[in-house]
């Protein structure tokens, strides 16, 4: 099912004979392989040889030397260098810092620094608030991680979380002037976090909890939120239940159906899958069913933990029990955040008509999206090679931008619905259909319209 993307992007630099036929040859060679040419350019010419970039995309780190071995064993060709465009963009990080404030002379190292910098430091002294309106904490969140549950990577520690949480930084940034930083925790102990966030709190108006494993998520977002005087807004939870809300409601509009008369199945009842189901049920579905790895979540289950115990508590009216593919027969709308491939366009048939499939495991869904459209109405993924992407990037930077616009010092589920509705109301009216029932990541009105919408639940 996978199909060549960017995030297997390559550059491999070849010489080749300098014949009429050599362009050919090599382009034929990569396509015989599968792979998929984004650029080709010719760098060095010489009577002898031509010296070609041939830069494509590649399924996964196998198929990329898959090609180069194509591209060598044509005659007369040697591969010189080959490049992973994916690896260059992360050298030296993805960050850096840059001053406001122009240093041109002594007079202005005096006001910025010292002695003119200690009046400022007695007047937060005097006024803590005014920290907000005269330091960076003003617009400054912090990207808080343990790494043990980084993307679909799972446990890999906070090192190698290091370039996701960069990245989350260049988005906030991107597409809402948030100013954030990556802070990544050597310890996965749920007090040590706890306290240590708080110690550093003092700098910034908001923490983004991200790639913490779940049930311990939970537990800390929850006392993060009782300690602290700043919005704490845990983006696998809460970021992914926005837009799920968001882009259902639209699906619904498209399929004529109302959601207080569909029954969702939720598959995967982690830190996303929680989320979603408590988001949802503010919107009085006519039932929820929840799935993990054991079955459907009942009361009777007799295996269930604390966060099971609430979900089992409001879904599943009718007490079901069994597999996942159980709970799918008669189901509107399937909202997978687990696992690849548990299921297939059989299962999807036995749903009711006009069907929602929502599979959002990343890389690989829960049903090939091709196979589930052979029955479904609505097919959305977590993937940006498929129509509906379902992406938080969509949510989490216009949020912080409407909570630090309004000076919250917390979050609510009120304000995460009216996020929900801005993002749904972007691609609304005549632009939505099957394939189209969120916006893009990159449509500028996106984030200022989840702002605004945050900002004024947080001013009620």
């Amino acid at each position: 099912m996978p199909v060549p993307g960017p995030g297997y992007s390559i550059t491999i630099r070849v010489e080749a004979p300098p014949s009429a036929s050599a362009a050919g040859d090599l382009t034929s060679a990569v396509g015989r392989v599968g792979g998929v040419i984004t650029a080709f350019d010719v760098v060095e010419s010489h009577a002898d040889r031509v010296v070609v970039d041939i830069t494509c995309n590649a399924t996964s780190a196998e198929h990329a030397n898959e090609i180069t071995e194509a591209l060598g064993e044509l005659p007369g060709v040697a591969v010189r260098k080959v490049s992973d465009r994916t690896f260059l963009i992360h050298l030296g990080g993805k960050l850096e810092v840059h001053s406001k404030v122009a240093l041109r002379n002594r007079d202005d190292l005096s006001r910025a620094y010292t002695p003119g910098v200690a009046r400022v430091c007695q007047a937060i002294a005097a006024n803590p608030e005014d920290a907000r309106r005269l330091t960076i904490k003003r617009n400054t969140v912090a990207v808080v991680t343990d790494g043990s549950a980084v993307l679909g990577l799972g446990n890999i520690g906070p090192a190698a979380a290091l370039p996701v949480m960069e990245g989350k930084a260049v988005l906030f940034k991107k597409f809402a002037d948030v100013d954030a930083w990556p802070i990544v925790l050597d310890t996965q102990d749920t007090d040590e976090i706890i306290r240590t966030v708080e110690l550093i709190a003092p700098a910034y108006a908001g923490i983004n909890l991200e790639d913490i494993a779940a049930p311990r998520c939970f537990e800390i977002e929850a006392r993060l939120r009782e300690k602290l005087d700043i919005p704490v807004f845990h983006d696998d939870q809460h970021g992914t239940a926005i837009v799920v809300v968001a882009a259902l409601r639209n699906a619904l509009k498209v399929v004529g159906k109302s959601l207080d008369q569909c029954k969702i199945v939720v598959c995967g009842v982690g830190a996303a899958g929680s989320a979603i189901i408590r988001l949802l049920l503010h919107r009085k579905p006519a039932d929820i069913v929840a799935v993990d790895i054991n079955g459907i979540v009942h009361a009777d289950r007799g295996d269930l933990d604390s966060n099971l115990e609430q979900i089992a508590a409001n879904t599943n009216k009718d007490g079901m029990s069994g597999s996942l593919h159980d709970a799918l027969v008669g189901a509107d709308v399937f909202i997978g955040v687990s696992a690849p491939n548990l299921f297939g366009a059989e299962q999807v048939k036995t749903m009711a008509k006009d069907a929602v499939v929502f599979a959002l495991a990343n890389p690989d869904p829960e049903i090939d999206p091709i196979e589930a459209q052979q029955y479904a109405a609505v097919v959305a993924t977590g993937r940006s090679d498929y129509p509906n992407q379902i992406n938080n990037v969509l949510a989490f930077p216009g949020v912080f931008r409407g909570l630090l616009d309004a000076h919250a010092r917390t979050i609510t589920d009120d304000m995460l619905l009216a996020a929900a509705d801005a993002i749904a109301d972007v691609s609304n009216g005549e632009r939505i259909n099957a394939s189209f029932i969120v916006p893009s990541v990159f449509d500028a009105a996106v984030a200022p319209a989840v702002a605004e919408a945050v900002r004024k639940a947080a001013q009620h």
